[in-house]
Parts: structure tokens; sequence; C-alpha cells
């Protein structure tokens, strides 16, 4: 059987990097879908309602695909965190999370155009900041500038200086994308990996 089309919903250049590392082909497509969190949404329920948007909107139009859809959001003490956006907000994310957990919840979802079936999954990543310092804050964000990642860091650079300890079951899905999940479903569509 030949590989059905794979798309992923999605603009994120981290997420297009690790769908990368499959070695299959793919199209990246922009969902254009409203990422506003409902009220007292739970962010478990908020990262798999928003990966689910994602890969059906662009679904509809890629008849016969398997199209990808994902989404994270980061919490402290209860609290999401989004993408800093800036200098200031990122600073301000970083001195609060010093010496704490963070959880990052990662949604996917997969749906098999050829039979409507979703596969859907969040991974949930525990993350231990060290205690930082004003001074390796600024050195940190001066050197990467991760003002479009939640939580102000990226595992996959220097930002893992910044941590303690990560207790995950998938490493790939604190980037961004769960890929032992997505192997797993794309097996379950009949993909051949590796």
């Amino acid at each position: 059987m030949s590989l059905p089309p794979l798309v992923l919903a999605s603009t994120s250049p981290h997420r297009r990097g690790l769908l990368t590392r499959l070695g299959l082909p793919f199209e990246v497509v922009a969902p254009g879908v409203d990422e506003t969190r409902s009220y007292r949404e739970p962010v478990t329920e908020l990262v798999k309602r928003l990966s689910r948007a994602k890969a059906e909107a662009v679904a509809v139009r890629y008849p016969g695909a398997l199209v990808i859809g994902s989404d994270q959001a980061a919490e402290r003490d209860g609290e999401i965190l989004g993408k800093p956006g800036d200098h200031a907000t990122a600073v301000a994310q970083l001195s609060a999370s010093s010496g704490k957990y963070l959880k990052f919840h990662t949604g996917l979802c997969l749906v098999d155009t050829r039979d409507s079936r979703r596969h859907e999954h969040v991974d949930v990543t525990r993350v231990l900041f060290r205690s930082l310092t004003a001074a390796e804050i600024e050195r940190y964000l001066q050197a990467e500038k991760p003002y479009d990642c939640a939580g102000s860091f990226k595992s996959e650079g220097l930002g893992i200086s910044l941590f303690e300890g990560i207790e995950s079951s998938d490493p790939s899905a604190l980037i961004g994308l769960p890929l032992i999940m997505l192997c797993r479903f794309l097996r379950e569509c009949r993909v051949a990996l590796p």
C-alpha cells in the first residue's frame, strides 16, 4: 500500500523539525484556528481541543490524507503559561519558574481522512527548574531568545541548562510533538516505520 499524503497542521518550525526526523514526506499547512482558551477550561482539555481543531480544520481540505494537529501549554502552580512573545514577559516567566516544577501538556491528534478516524493523546512532561539568578536568566534569553516557546525556553537547545530534571515518557513532547505516540498512531494507520 502506498503512503497516504501526510500533512502537518501547524506553522511551528519546532514541530516541522520533529516530524522531519521520521523521514517521511509531508506538507505543512497553517490551520488558522482560534487558540483562545475557554473560560476555566482545564489545560489538558485545552490542548486536546486545539490539537483536534487544527487537524480537523486542515483535514477537510485534504481528503485521503493523514493530518497531524498538535498544541502545547505550560502550567505552573495551576496557571497556564503561553508563549512570552517578548523579553520582559520571558524574564517574568523564568523568574517565577525558578526552583519550581512546570507541567507541559502536549496534545496530539492524527485524523485519517480515509476512514474519518481520530487518534488522540495528551502527553504530560514535568520539568524542575534550577534556582535561577537574574543574571542567568538574562544570559539565557540573550543567547536563545525563546519568545515563541511556551515557558520561555528551548529544551532542545541551551534551555536544558536551566533544569534540575525532566520526567517524561517522550522527550520529543517537550519540544512540541510527541513522536513516540505519533509513530504508534501512524503504524495503526498502516504506515511502515522506520
